[in-house]
């Protein structure tokens, strides 16, 4: 019955496919067939720009000097349930094929996770997610990973695996042939040193506003949501924009979150291996659900996401969408999102510092209509004004104020207080937990009221219809107002400030 043997040449290559901004082991198990048409077949849940990359890959090989084969192939992209995108497994694929025709004559690749795109004439391009690819080569304890020398320092970050860059096909072929030896990639030790501030926005140059100022030290110390109430011309985003220099830099746990996120969606700053400086995400008022909290076919970190250990800032807060400002209230609550889809769901981490910015009407200035001012202000629900700690008014910079040579406090001051603010909850929590994220149990060891507190907590609540969840912002904040001066018991005069941040349950 002698059909003769028709068995191919199997060669598995393992790379990688991201689910959100984490890794998975993608194993590239390529067929090289010794009979039949030249035919390639690319199964596994390949998405269009997967499948369109077999044309890219047999250029590169060609171009490279390398013979493509002329019979039949299989490509199997396994897991074969999870959706394949991107050009990351061009030269895996190439690998694969290189390895099943015999151009390759070793097995190393099996030590590696490979990923990169080809470029026609056989460069290896940039790809996302290096660093969530370096990690989960470290977790799945395997030698190292072999990727565009593009993306070697983020990938570098990560201790115990050996990181090798290559910027050609044919280096790749020849470093797992065994011909060309190649250095794996170590970090210079400037890739832990915190960025200079020097050219920093100041405090100081925003005249008067020194209530404002205070009730931004406040934010900064505790981590706390923050939304100013103004008309225009007051100073609001000026503000706003130099929240993230009075903030300490990333911490090395942080760092690796917020670098993974950016890793991830391909917005990692050139040449950055450890992202140190915390990040400010300023949306427009237009921005979509999917693009603020994330999401899509195949779901994505959003503005909420990117700006994880650092700040959101929404300008003109009542012009956003209100479905949009509704689907704020989870990560603002749990310090993460969970985008649900049919094939399961992906949490990504968002815990941020929400600053935002308000008129007190539609057109902007005060009115004594207090249905003016109710009007504009229900666009905002009761429920996202809880979830916001301090609510301030900054109102017009009077004239002597303004032409004043008084430059007021100014970065460095408010910057000093912030970080010994935070010192003090460090040694408190033992971890990064500030008084803004304190859980039901540390509130009650923590901020503890005297009874002169009590009777005060009492009265506001009666006065201003306080809820449950903004009576724990006050005693949050009035936490961190006592960390500011270093005190150990909440004071009354402590409670009696975070109270007045309350604006909004007064409807000023």
């Amino acid at each position: 019955m002698g059909g003769g043997n028709i068995r191919g040449v199997l060669a598995t290559v393992h790379s990688y496919v991201l689910m959100g901004i984490d890794a998975i082991v993608c194993e590239v198990e390529v067929d090289v067939s010794q009979r039949g048409l030249s035919k390639t077949t690319i199964v596994g849940l390949a998405q269009t720009a997967v499948k369109e990359s077999i044309e890219r890959v047999r250029r590169a090989m060609v171009n490279g000097g390398f013979p493509f084969p002329s019979h039949a192939l299989l490509i199997n992209l396994a897991p074969a349930d999870v959706k394949k995108e991107g050009p990351s497994l061009d030269l895996p694929m190439a690998i694969g094929l290189l390895r099943g025709s015999g151009s390759i004559e070793t097995d190393v690749h099996k030590q590696f996770l490979i990923a990169g795109e080809l470029a026609l004439d056989g460069r290896v391009r940039k790809i996302k997610g290096a660093l969530s690819l370096a990690l989960l080569a470290k977790q799945r304890k395997m030698r190292g990973v072999i990727l565009p020398a593009e993306n070697v320092r983020e990938a570098a970050v990560v201790e115990g695996i050996e990181v090798y860059p290559v910027s050609h096909l044919s280096q790749a072929v020849s470093f797992l042939n065994e011909k060309l030896p190649l250095e794996p990639y170590e970090l210079d030790g400037e890739a832990y040193t915190a960025s200079s501030r020097s050219t920093e926005l100041d405090f100081a140059d925003v005249r008067g506003q020194e209530a404002v100022k205070r009730a931004i030290t406040v934010a900064g110390a505790g981590g706390h949501n923050l939304l100013m109430i103004g008309p225009p011309g007051t100073g609001k985003t000026m503000l706003a924009q130099r929240m993230a220099g009075i903030l300490p830099p990333l911490g090395r746990s942080e760092s690796l979150e917020t670098t993974r996120i950016y890793s991830a969606m391909g917005l990692l700053p050139e040449g950055v291996a450890l992202m140190d400086e915390r990040p400010v995400r300023m949306p427009h008022h237009s921005a979509t659900a999917q693009a603020l909290v994330g999401g899509g076919t195949v779901p994505r970190p959003g503005e909420v996401s990117l700006a994880h250990n650092g700040i959101l800032f929404l300008d003109e807060l009542p012009e956003f969408s209100r479905y949009v400002l509704e689907t704020l209230r989870q990560p603002l609550e749990n310090g993460e999102v969970t985008v649900a889809r049919v094939h399961g769901s992906m949490r990504f981490p968002s815990r941020f510092m929400l600053v935002a910015a308000m008129n007190p009407t539609a057109r902007g200035f005060a009115s004594e209509n207090p249905r003016a001012r109710d009007r504009y202000l229900d666009k905002l629900s009761g429920p996202l004004l809880d979830r916001i700690d301090i609510h301030v008014e900054v109102p017009a910079v009077p004239y002597p104020e303004l032409t004043g040579k008084n430059r007021g406090t100014d970065s460095k001051t408010m910057r000093q207080r912030v970080l010994g603010a935070r010192q003090i909850q460090q040694k408190r929590f033992g971890d990064a937990t500030l008084n803004a994220h304190m859980g039901s149990k540390a509130l009650k060891s923590f901020c503890e009221l005297s009874e002169g507190c009590l009777m005060l907590m009492k009265q506001a609540m009666n006065e201003l219809g306080l809820s449950a969840r903004a009576y724990d912002k006050v005693r949050r904040v009035a936490r961190t107002i006592a960390d500011l001066e270093g005190v150990e018991q909440i004071a009354e005069y402590h409670l009696a400030e975070a109270i007045q941040y309350r604006l909004l349950d007064r409807r000023f």
